[in-house]
């Protein structure tokens, strides 16, 4: 996609003030259609394309990084955080903290600062399709270029 031709959401001009390259994808966004659509869409691995969780851990909201065919083992999740209980957060909420609408959630450029944890496996691979802030945008991004862009822990915490 030419450059001028990538709509402008906080993510992408947070990849584009952080100088990491990075290539964007529009595709016809679906209510429910999840990861599986995406790679379908792009045809790519599913195990390629990482979703922007958002949960609320006792009251705080954190994010986690996944693959896209696999889930968060929340009571895994909830030991590591040591908190009693992790589950989805409040829609609402999420969108505050983070600018972006479900479906459309990306780690880069968020309204508020939340603690980001990404699943280690993730690290690995040689790049990702992550969100680009906006329902059917999905940047390819190099995985190296991810601690130039935010900060995070890395969690075990995929089934």
């Amino acid at each position: 996609m030419k450059s001028k031709d990538i709509p402008i959401t906080t993510a992408i001009r947070h990849l584009r003030s952080a100088n990491v390259d990075f290539e964007a994808f529009e595709y016809d966004y679906q209510e429910k259609g999840g990861t599986r659509q995406t790679a379908l869409e792009l045809g790519v691995d599913e195990h390629l394309v990482v979703k922007t969780l958002v949960f609320d851990a006792d009251g705080s909201l954190v994010i986690v990084l996944m693959h896209g065919d696999r889930e968060v083992s929340t009571k895994e999740f909830a030991r590591i955080l040591g908190v009693k209980k992790v589950e989805p957060a409040d829609q609402k909420k999420a969108m505050n903290a983070t600018g972006y609408q479900f479906g459309g959630t990306s780690p880069f450029g968020l309204r508020k600062n939340l603690p980001i944890y990404i699943e280690e496996s993730i690290l690995e691979l040689p790049y990702i399709f992550i969100n680009g802030g906006k329902r059917g945008l999905i940047v390819k991004i190099n995985t190296t270029d991810l601690e130039k862009l935010i900060n995070f822990q890395k969690v075990n915490v995929g089934i």
